[in-house]
């Protein structure tokens, strides 16, 4: 509680910066989008525009988040927001397979970083505010699949889920955010996932 209370006190006058972690298809770049919604003047950076280029990606590695640029992420966009500095940073294209251009945002932009891997160790210090989504795994499954086509059942079940459960369970990121939700359930009649509160 007195940590809670301490930190509380350090974030208040800060600009908002708000991380969203989980595993794939649970639920995060929907819930970044209707939060940006609704704070209207907030920008949504993903943590897939911090990917490296394939040839500066190390080979056969295992090792967590390999494939992500989390020091430029850092350096670009998070330390720059949290001090109430312009962010400027270059998304990684993914058509391209190379960065694109600049991109700028002004001084005390509210932002909202999404992705897995947004609440990794070296970064989850930053937020102002922590969220952690979840879903049953045969639920994200189905949906990426929907998202991504059946030819991408082996890159889902043999590369990318394997991977989040290593991460997942070297950091625990889910007993760090501030407040974990479960997109399992949907809406009747509506494709858009619903967020039930499992902890906060």
């Amino acid at each position: 509680m007195a940590e809670d209370a301490t930190r509380a006190a350090a974030l208040r006058d800060r600009p908002i910066l708000l991380g969203i972690d989980g595993p794939g298809a649970s639920g995060k770049s929907t819930l970044a989008a209707l939060l940006a919604e609704r704070l209207e003047t907030a920008a949504v950076i993903h943590v897939d525009d911090f990917h490296l280029p394939s040839a500066e990606r190390p080979r056969d590695s295992g090792a967590i988040a390999a494939d992500v640029d989390l020091a430029r992420l850092e350096t670009q966009v998070l330390r720059p927001a949290a001090t109430g500095g312009t962010v400027r940073y270059r998304r990684y294209d993914w058509d391209l397979d190379r960065l694109a251009e600049w991109t700028e945002l002004p001084p005390g932009t509210p932002l909202i970083v999404e992705g897995v891997h947004a609440l990794h160790l070296r970064l989850r210090h930053v937020y102002t505010y922590r969220v952690f989504c979840d879903a049953r795994r045969e639920v994200r499954l189905s949906r990426g699949l929907a998202r991504d086509g059946e030819s991408a059942r082996h890159l889902w079940e043999d590369d990318w889920m394997p991977a989040e459960d290593r991460y997942l369970a070297t950091h625990r990121p889910h007993l760090r955010a501030d407040v974990v939700l479960n997109s399992s359930v949907h809406t009747k009649g509506v494709g858009a996932p619903a967020y039930a509160v499992v902890a906060h």
